[in-house]
């Protein structure tokens, strides 16, 4: 934000006082800078690729998963990006300061050169930022490769040109047909890409194509494969939420070693006591569960100790442990998924997922559908658990309150009862008696 000056000494007004009339006059001061007017289309940052030359260009395009114009860079060297929108929450506030490179300058006198940074500096508002990745143009000839559903209407998909399904893509401003018949480049990669997917003959010199659905999964397999990398992971935030948190098993305890044990490797134990899930989760400090269930979990001990402050280790103990097949599944199927979720129609992803499901020659997912179906079964029963626990320490905590107002209204009607009584009865009762008769033996029959 630019900084103002005023020509007052108080900053921004001056005052000056008439002695004769006792007034003080306020005189409203300028500032020698003048602040720009806000834009109403402020500029926007756009980070693009090295690879794209000069003729590169931002056209709109429709969108192949949700059927909405769409921006993205075409170049004819470097091919197509699609804009990725990067900004941060707006919980915390950013804006971006724009200047180009400070060894620019303007004028050819080098003693009246000025930096061009000072004249053209700049500050967005906005704190977006706009990346270009590369983009696959086969998502965008999707829509037109199945503008006719075989499967619905019975009709068999024939063998149609390049041009004959590029008019049948959604195209609102026609910018992809223009290009492709301007520009050889571009025409020899969207044909490329169709060979891909497609079954391909030839008619006189001109090439045909037919959409093979076996081709299109195999395509779409092998980029979410691609779509972990070499580490063979995903993305942190994906990683986290798609494939840890939906592996996560219900947690049954902590497991503490305590330090006077760790050269005999030996731990004390106690008694076999079932814990609550409310108790369990207050007394992690002082309790270990161990998991002596095989392979299902579906029987677990737990076992009591006494933690000291001691304890050199702890660890989190599971009801069970994905192995490493199954990650490695989760996560093909997460990318697969997030593929289809973002660039491809409802109905062609719909198709995709059913035609997987059975092609074991790609992949097997037979094992993490039953870990998640133990995996469910397993969070159903905590769920249960949790639920009857609290129930039942619900009515204990009821009981003991009930017992605590009884003994409340007990001792309340004692010393209501001996606040009521007279100075007399209260001396008679601190009157030992002990070796003294009762009344009531004086009127006992004799024997």
């Amino acid at each position: 934000m630019a900084k103002t000056r005023s020509k007052g000494t108080a900053g921004t007004a001056s005052s000056k006082k008439d002695d004769k009339k006792g007034v003080t006059t306020v005189k409203a001061s300028t500032s020698i800078y003048t602040l720009p007017v806000e834009s109403k289309k402020p500029p926007k940052l756009f980070i693009l690729p090295k690879t794209a030359t000069s003729s590169a260009r931002i056209v709109t395009l429709q969108h192949p998963r949700y059927s909405k114009p769409n921006r993205y860079l075409l170049c004819p060297e470097a091919g197509f990006f699609e804009f990725t929108n990067i900004s941060p929450p707006k919980s915390a506030p950013r804006s971006w300061l724009i200047a180009p490179n400070n060894t620019t300058t303007i004028g050819n006198d080098n003693d009246t050169s000025i930096a061009s940074s000072q004249l053209s500096a700049q500050i967005t508002e906005s704190p977006a930022l706009y990346l270009a990745t590369p983009y696959d143009p086969l998502f965008l000839l999707l829509p037109a490769l199945f503008v006719t559903n075989a499967a619905t209407t019975g009709q068999k998909r024939m063998f149609l040109s390049l041009e004959d399904h590029l008019d049948n893509t959604p195209d609102p401003s026609k910018h992809l047909a223009e290009l492709l018949s301007t520009c050889p480049a571009l025409r020899n990669l969207i044909e490329a890409r169709l060979a891909a997917v497609c079954d391909a003959v030839q008619a006189g010199d001109e090439d045909m194509y037919r959409v093979n659905e076996a081709k299109l999964l195999a395509e779409v397999w092998g980029k979410a494969r691609r779509m972990m990398g070499d580490g063979g992971r995903l993305p942190g935030s994906m990683e986290e939420r798609f494939v840890r948190r939906e592996l996560e098993a219900p947690v049954l305890g902590v497991k503490v070693a305590r330090g006077g044990n760790e050269a005999g490797g030996e731990r004390s134990s106690g008694s076999a006591t079932p814990l609550s899930g409310e108790e369990s989760a207050e007394s992690q400090s002082s309790f270990s569960s161990v998991e002596t269930s095989a392979g299902s979990g579906s029987e677990v001990s737990v076992v009591s100790t006494t933690a000291t402050s001691a304890a050199t280790e702890e660890d989190v103990a599971s009801a069970m442990t994905a192995s490493a097949e199954v990650v490695k599944l989760q996560r093909l199927r997460v990318a697969f998924n997030f593929i289809c979720s973002s660039y491809i129609a409802p109905p062609i992803a719909e198709m995709l997922k059913t035609r997987l499901a059975k092609a074991t020659e790609l992949v097997d997912f037979k094992p993490l559908d039953e870990y998640l179906e133990r995996l469910t079964k397993l969070r159903q029963e905590a769920a249960t658990a949790r639920t009857t626990d609290y129930s039942r320490k619900r009515a204990a905590d009821e009981e003991e309150d009930e017992r605590a107002e009884k003994r409340r209204k007990k001792e309340a009607e004692e010393k209501a009862k001996k606040a009521n009584m007279s100075r007399g009865v209260k001396e008679l009762m601190k009157v030992n008696t002990s070796g003294m008769k009762k009344l009531s033996d004086f009127f006992m029959k004799k024997t």
